[in-house]
């Protein structure tokens, strides 16, 4: 008997996904019961790692759905992510978060919102909102040399308008 994640190599490589985005399962198809990995590896030796409670793959749509305490790290890009829920669509090169999501990037920039969309390939964020809330961002942004010896200029003051 064939161990199912040779199985799904084998169907992967078939499929000639194994070009696009080689991904490794660790476990079953469907993970229930402890926080397992998925592993996409894109252009090469660049790991994105997704741990849940479940996980599911659907090799029609080529998605990759987490569910329940998910968290996403992304080392070559120094971002990590945590979520209720993640789908990974291969084919778009793209990660939906959704509930409670908070990404940190290079350990210090940061995003929470109730919905963020990562685009791999732009290396770019779409947040949104619960409704009647907003985005959070905070960003850490380092003074150049040139404007530590002179100050900012002041922020003009507001006219009230009627």
């Amino acid at each position: 008997m064939i161990p199912s994640y040779q199985l799904l190599k084998s169907q992967i490589s078939r499929l000639g996904l194994a070009l696009l985005l080689p991904i490794s399962f660790v476990g079953s198809l469907t993970l229930s019961t402890q926080i397992q990995p998925v592993i996409a590896q894109p252009g090469g030796n660049r790991p994105l790692t997704i741990r849940s409670d479940v996980q599911e793959y659907d090799a029609k749509t080529q998605v990759i759905t987490a569910r329940g305490n998910v968290q996403m790290l992304y080392p070559a890009r120094q971002i990590q992510a945590t979520s209720a829920q993640a789908q990974y669509f291969n084919k778009e090169r793209r990660i939906d978060f959704s509930g409670n999501v908070y990404i940190l990037q290079q350990g210090t920039n940061s995003i929470r919102a109730e919905k963020v969309t990562y685009l791999i390939d732009e290396g770019k964020f779409i947040a949104l909102p619960q409704s009647n809330r907003q985005v959070e961002s905070i960003y850490m942004v380092e003074d150049s040399p040139r404007q530590t010896t002179k100050p900012a200029p002041k922020t003009p003051s507001l006219k009230r308008s009627n």
